[in-house]
């Protein structure tokens, strides 16, 4: 899963940043909120970290405007603010929890797990569910009924976000960013290679469902008996 964290403490955002990763998680790191506010409004993420004191424009402010712009994506914020009203405003903005300054990692990964629970990304701690296949986030196997299978990295990137929004066709331009991020020279074109891959590897499980191409938009997954 791909986070955004908001941190000017960039001694802390690095520590952070090596932890996440080793949970699994994909960081990209800004240190001011109208940086943060703009990586956040591109909509890749899948959970949003945001420091409340920042230069610039500070984390309330970016809050709201990322809620203007309806984008929903879960945000939690982290404070050295003790003061109850300051955890309400964030609340009543649109945060989806509050994390106080100084916090255990321990604590911090459980409340990224509840957040994903309950915005629907996470069937349980680690694994995302679509019909009968069931895809683990800490292995990168692919599973059904009729067995198990590994993924590459990108292809576990790729059929982690249509299993996150398995009623929307996924966009190729959303499907690039989320596998290979911003800064990438990856050719649109080369999609349908990985596409294949998976097509096979759900064939080999004998998935109910397959991947489907929606012609000059993208692909979404489709039942068998429904083609």
């Amino acid at each position: 899963m791909r986070v955004l964290l908001v941190e000017d403490e960039k001694e802390l955002s690095r520590a952070l940043a090596k932890m996440l990763g080793k949970d699994g998680y994909d960081v990209d790191c800004v240190y001011d909120g109208v940086d943060g506010l703009n990586f956040a409004s591109i909509g890749i993420y899948d959970l949003i970290l945001l420091d409340v004191m920042m230069p610039k424009m500070n984390g309330f402010d970016v809050l709201t405007a990322l809620r203007k712009k309806k984008i929903d994506t879960p945000i939690i914020m982290l404070t050295a603010l003790a003061d109850e009203n300051d955890k309400v405003m964030g609340l009543d903005r649109g945060a989806d929890d509050y994390v106080s300054k100084p916090f255990s990692f321990n604590e911090l990964s459980a409340r990224m797990r509840a957040v994903l629970r309950r915005r629907g990304k996470l069937v349980s701690d680690n694994k995302l569910e679509y019909d009968e296949a069931s895809l683990d986030l800490t292995t990168f196997m692919l599973s059904t009924p009729s067995g198990e299978i590994s993924l590459t990295a990108k292809e576990f990137e790729l059929i982690r976000y249509m299993f996150e929004y398995p009623k929307f066709v996924a966009t190729k331009e959303d499907l690039i960013l989320k596998a290979w991020g911003l800064n990438n020279e990856f050719e649109s074109n080369n999609l349908e290679v990985y596409m294949s891959f998976l097509r096979k590897k759900l064939q080999h499980l004998n998935a109910s469902f397959t991947i489907e191409s929606v012609r000059g938009v993208g692909y979404r997954l489709a039942s068998k008996s429904s083609r």
